[in-house]
């Protein structure tokens, strides 16, 4: 009967919404209803009632978006003969449907509360604790970035003897290390050599292949073949794990025979190019934190998590099922949580940064990750199609189709970009509609869109910064979407650069693009100008169109200031802490505090009380205790530079790592304590509402296209200093 009960008020609730969205009213009408719903939205808002509330509120919101899909439909399509109006007006449409879809699909994964973080609870007895192998797959990394990776996975609080941590490397491979280019050949021998030196010293077992096949998916199956563990934990290698990474995760597998996987964000230590070029990355949420902080949580909810290809514990009982690894897409990560759902296996998402990586410093590294990951999901699209998957729930459908079709983005993006210039340059006509019909239907639908945004994503996304990250990626996206649907197999595997930095500041390699649609957007701009002034008798729907163009140029603009790389001064990012320690030079030791680390060097205050001694270019070690078992020991550092205030001296000093224990002793001062990554991220997770968030925007693009512009000159102006001489 309660199921029946249900049945019934939902078919009510649906015939009560297919009336109201077609009900035939008039333009003002519609105007008043559009007011007093965003009106109610806000409210519900502002009180931050939440809870039903928040549902009640997209509730109206999404009555006002069908409202909005009824009168696009039936509307405001060109007639379907007069072909050079219909094709451009039918991709518009076809654009703005695929926007309706995919706020559909977030709803469903996101719009009921989230499930809560879980806490992590160790196991009653080490005796209990599964045995665990720890796998880091290299391709190209550096000795000293692995180094880094590897002494932190030691560090993990867990039973030694039931932990092994592996280096999978794929750059010392026999194929390469047996290359017909000599140089090449030498270069992967003494990696292997070099590498292999290094594991023996970190008590960490090195491993390679014979070839390199089936890129990552290929080695980190290679790595199964030859391990033991109960459960693998997987590691980029730039992603240095926390102290308690195994403790936070690893008990879950007790609970539930049929987990196959535990997902731990991605917390990244350095800011990406569009944060670092804005300088928004210490008072903003990053880009990322919306998938990771929202998105995985919403997921959770429907067991439909997937794994990212680093930060987790996968279950080797279900990876033995699954024939390991799935290599057919560039994708592996989601296409083996794919197929493992699809036999019945579990997922978690534990909502805690538990490592701290890197993210690619220049623009071009960062559109080349995100070329893998659209083309990797378009091939999952096209050989998994996970809407006819079998095993899998409608809720997980759901779920991985809003995962995969999020990535067809650039097209949407495009047509949205270049609509105006239909009616600007060509006078096509791809809305029926008159100036003010558009402005009551389509200005409602954009701010209940963004206001039911602000819902789901408040405090993780600010208003605006979705549409610029979509913009800047689209331009060099599309392309690679395309390529990938033309031919599924053509995308191979390609390592994303880690720890890269600018050290000059300088357009981007792949900027020209952006300057030259900015300049189109403002020549289109003048002509809107222009016609409203020669057409007076079309100038509603010219000044609509011009303004949706304006909207296309400061995004366009705010993205001259992202491809204007900012050079760094220093190579790496800092952490600000606060640890007690022992500073010693020429066999003395002075009280000291160390105020920020990286991982090429740290920052103390030293109470020298008047005493000299310290010179810049001496050796110095220091002397703290660590969070791990580890000893007590002296870590050697290069004293930098030094500033003396009273009895204190303020000390720059980098790292000199002469064995195994130092780079543990690195590991620890800078990545053993968890709490400072989540104290960081909550920091700037603040909302700053629609209002003040888009003036903020607008700010900001005012300054970025200047200073974007500014860089086009320098460049410009060296260019032609160049050829004179």
């Amino acid at each position: 009967m309660r199921t029946l009960y249900s049945a019934v008020i939902w078919a009510v609730a649906t015939v009560m919404i297919i009336l109201l969205v077609t009900l035939p009213i008039n333009t003002r009408t519609q105007l008043i209803a559009s007011i007093l719903i965003v009106t109610v939205m806000a409210i519900i808002k502002l009180l931050d009632v939440g809870g039903k509330w928040r549902l009640v509120a997209l509730a109206f919101g999404t009555g006002m978006v069908l409202r909005y899909v009824y009168w696009r439909t039936t509307s405001t399509l060109p007639p379907v003969n007069q072909l050079e109006n219909f094709i451009p007006g039918m991709l518009v449409y076809l654009a703005e449907m695929y926007s309706v879809l995919m706020l559909s699909l977030s709803l469903f994964v996101v719009a009921m509360p989230l499930p809560p973080s879980r806490p992590g609870t160790r196991s009653s007895s080490d005796e209990n604790l599964p045995t665990v192998d720890v796998f880091v797959p290299s391709y190209n990394e550096d000795e000293q970035l692995l180094a880094n990776t590897l002494a932190a996975a030691r560090n993990m609080d867990y039973p030694p003897e039931k932990l092994t941590v592996w280096l999978l490397d794929d750059g010392g491979t026999v194929q390469k290390r047996k290359a017909s280019n000599v140089a090449d050949a030498r270069a992967a021998e003494a990696r292997y050599e070099k590498l292999n030196q290094l594991c023996k010293e970190m008590g960490v077992r090195y491993l390679t292949r014979e070839r390199n096949e089936h890129a990552k998916a290929g080695n980190l199956n290679n790595g199964l073949a030859h391990s033991t563990g109960d459960l693998i934990a997987v590691f980029d290698a730039d992603h240095a794990p926390t102290r308690d990474f195994l403790l936070e995760t690893v008990h879950y597998f007790e609970k539930d025979p049929m987990l196959f996987l535990v997902q731990t964000p991605h917390f990244f230590l350095n800011p990406d190019p569009v944060e670092r070029n804005l300088q928004t990355f210490e008072k903003m949420p990053s880009e990322n934190e919306m998938f990771y902080g929202i998105i995985q949580r919403g997921l959770d909810k429907w067991n439909a998590s997937f794994f990212c290809g680093s930060a987790a514990v996968l279950n080797r009982k279900a990876l033995q099922v699954s024939n390991g690894f799935s290599g057919v897409s560039i994708t592996e990560d989601c296409e083996t949580a794919l197929d493992l759902h699809g036999l019945g296996w579990n997922s978690i998402y534990v909502d805690r940064p538990l490592i701290a990586g890197l993210q690619p410093a220049t623009f071009a590294s960062f559109i080349g990750q995100r070329s893998r990951w659209a083309q990797g999901m378009m091939q999952i699209l096209r050989f998994r199609f996970p809407p006819l998957k079998r095993g899998l729930s409608m809720a997980q459908r759901l779920c991985y189709m809003s995962s995969t079709l999020f990535w067809l983005f650039p097209f949407p993006r495009t047509i949205f970009l270049f609509a105006p210039l239909f009616y600007i340059f060509f006078d096509l006509e791809i809305f029926t509609s008159s100036g003010g019909e558009f402005l009551v239907y389509s200005l409602t639908y954009m701010a209940v869109n963004m206001m039911m945004q602000n819902y789901l994503y408040g405090s993780f996304r600010w208003p605006w910064i979705s549409e610029l990250y979509e913009y800047v990626q689209t331009v060099h996206l599309l392309p690679a979407v395309i390529s990938v649907m033309l031919n599924p197999r053509s995308p191979t595997f390609k390592v994303t650069a880690k720890d890269e930095s600018v050290s000059v500041s300088r357009l981007s390699e792949v900027s020209r693009p952006f300057f030259v649609i900015f300049f189109i957007l403002i020549v289109a701009f003048a002509m809107s100008v222009y016609k409203v002034y020669t057409e007076p008798y079309k100038a509603d729907v010219t000044l609509v169109v011009g303004g949706w163009n304006l909207l296309n140029i400061i995004i366009a603009g705010c993205a001259l200031g992202v491809v204007s790389e900012r050079g760094e001064r220093q190579a790496s990012r800092r952490v600000k802490i606060s640890r007690r320690c022992e500073f010693g030079i020429d066999g003395k030791w002075y009280t000291a505090t160390i105020n920020n680390v990286s991982v090429h060097g740290a920052s103390l205050e030293v109470y020298t009380e008047g005493k000299t001694g310290i010179a810049t270019d001496t050796v110095g070690h220091i002397r703290f205790q660590p969070f791990s078992d580890l000893p007590v020991s002296e870590l050697p550092v290069d004293i930098r530079n030094f500033d003396r205030t009273g009895d204190v001296t303020s000390v720059g000093c980098r790292y000199v790592p002469q064995k195994a224990l130092d780079h543990r002793l690195i590991a620890d001062l800078m990545f053993a304590n968890s709490a400072q990554w989540t104290q960081f991220q909550t920091a700037r997770r603040t909302n700053p509402g629609l209002f003040r968030g888009t003036v903020w925007f607008l700010w900001l693009s005012v300054y970025q296209t200047s200073r974007g512009l500014g860089y086009l000159m320098r460049d410009l102006g060296k260019s032609r200093g160049t050829e004179k001489g």
